[in-house]
């Protein structure tokens, strides 16, 4: 995996790797406003229901994910983006392996 370097150009998909069996993660960046955190689910992995404190922005970098909002389910695929409102329920379920960014922005 890469190291991101500021200032530089990179691959966002290539600072991350799958792992078998695994849900990955790597915050690229945090500060008091937020952060931006990409993320690599194998298939059938996810993340059980729950709920965000902020708006989450979703972009989907490669393959495809199932997201499931207030009950609503939602596929989600490659160059498409969403974004959860504060406070619905949600959870993710990965059908498929895929990358996604996660952008939380406090306020």
């Amino acid at each position: 995996m890469a190291k991101v370097e500021k200032g530089k150009v990179f691959i966002v998909g290539d600072l991350i790797a799958y792992t078998e069996g695994g849900v990955v993660s790597k915050e690229l960046i945090h500060n008091d406003m937020g952060s931006i955190t990409l993320f690599s689910f194998d298939e059938g992995q996810g993340l059980s229901e729950h709920i965000a404190p902020y708006d989450a922005f979703i972009q989907v970098i490669e393959g495809e994910m199932e997201l499931t909002v207030e009950d609503s389910l939602h596929i989600i695929k490659k160059g498409d983006s969403f974004i959860i409102p504060c406070g619905a329920r949600h959870a993710v379920h990965a059908a498929k392996p895929f990358k996604m960014l996660l952008t939380m922005i406090r306020g």
